[in-house]
């Protein structure tokens, strides 16, 4: 028999549940926007947490009990998780397009302004600022802990990750709460889908990394973590980090975006941009401003008219927003 350094996965139905789960999710959720019936969506959730359950068990024992993450399969584990991550980036990439595109350039069935009439934002100063707070302390605390772990100091590491996961569920909760005493709904055109979808998928986020560190707190009480071999916690923080980054983008696009203008004439900025971008051959961003900004302010551009200039609201022509840079 050859030894080699990598670990060969037994057959297991997780993928198979898991992969059935998803499927009903879809339909549950469908179902329950449609046709007003939750019994496909309790029986997709009682799949999905079987399914994590399960594969989660199968890991750790691969891990803990029967040694097989070697340090090529740690290695891989890394890569899998930073693509992961990467992946996560561009899922909500997409959000922040859909709400710069409809926000740079509020069409006429918006009233030509952002928000559009009749939505009465949230106030960025109360609840959205303290979740920022919390989540902040405890991107904090999930550093804490993992220094702690690596200097072997069990007790600060437990005390860190419950603390961590406390700030977790109390977002949860603020985020709740936000969403009952918000005076317009997912229903409310562009506005509403942009907001409720970028931040419901957010606390979705949040209510995955919160799981994935409770755990990493579960294991930590059992000591199967020790300073050299942790990975699982190192995945855990990394994704919670994550999930701070996002959030604070959020706040500042989606809650904060009209404290964020600066005083400049956006003529200015956009043509140094403009000129930087001919210099290095790169041609899609002058497009991109062509498309979103009105071209009657570059009389010796080449560009051909943008239609869709006849709805640009005329606050572009004093600021730009430094949220965009």
């Amino acid at each position: 028999m050859i030894r080699q350094p990598f670990h060969l996965v037994e057959f297991r139905p997780w993928p198979l549940t898991a992969s059935i789960g998803a499927f009903t999710l879809t339909v549950g959720l469908t179902s329950w926007f449609h046709l007003h019936t939750t019994y496909p969506l309790y029986l997709a959730t009682l799949l999905i947490i079987i399914s994590i359950i399960q594969w989660w068990r199968d890991v750790v024992r691969e891990r803990t009990f029967l040694g097989h993450h070697t340090s090529y399969v740690t290695t891989g584990l890394r890569w899998g998780i930073i693509l992961f991550i990467t992946s996560e980036v561009l899922f909500f990439f997409a959000f922040f397009w859909a709400f710069f595109h409809r926000r740079l350039a509020p069409t006429q069935e918006l009233g030509c302004c952002w928000p559009p009439i009749g939505i009465t934002p949230l106030n960025p100063f109360s609840i959205p600022l303290l979740n920022t707070a919390v989540l902040l302390a405890s991107g904090v605390t999930v550093t804490w802990a993992h220094h702690s772990l690596i200097e072997t100091n069990r007790i600060n590491t437990i005390q860190a990750l419950t603390l961590t996961i406390i700030l977790g569920a109390y977002f949860t909760i603020l985020q709740a709460g936000e969403y009952i005493e918000a005076s317009f709904t997912i229903a409310d055109r562009i506005y509403g889908s942009t907001f409720f979808v970028a931040t419901g998928f957010h606390g979705a986020h949040v209510l995955i990394g919160s799981t994935f560190l409770l755990v990493c707190l579960i294991r930590t009480i059992k000591h199967q973590f020790s300073s050299e071999h942790h990975f699982g916690f190192e995945a855990a923080a990394w994704y919670w980090h994550f999930v701070d980054v996002v959030w604070i983008c959020l706040y500042l696009c989606i809650y904060w975006w009209r404290r964020l203008y600066i005083s400049v004439k956006r003529t200015m900025i956009f043509d140094i941009i403009r000129k930087s971008a001919n210099l290095l051959h790169i041609n899609v961003i002058p497009h991109i401003l062509n498309y979103y900004l009105p071209i009657n302010k570059y009389p010796n551009s080449n560009h051909p008219p943008n239609p869709r200039n006849k709805y640009s609201p005329t606050i572009y022509n004093n600021c730009i927003c430094i949220c965009i840079f």
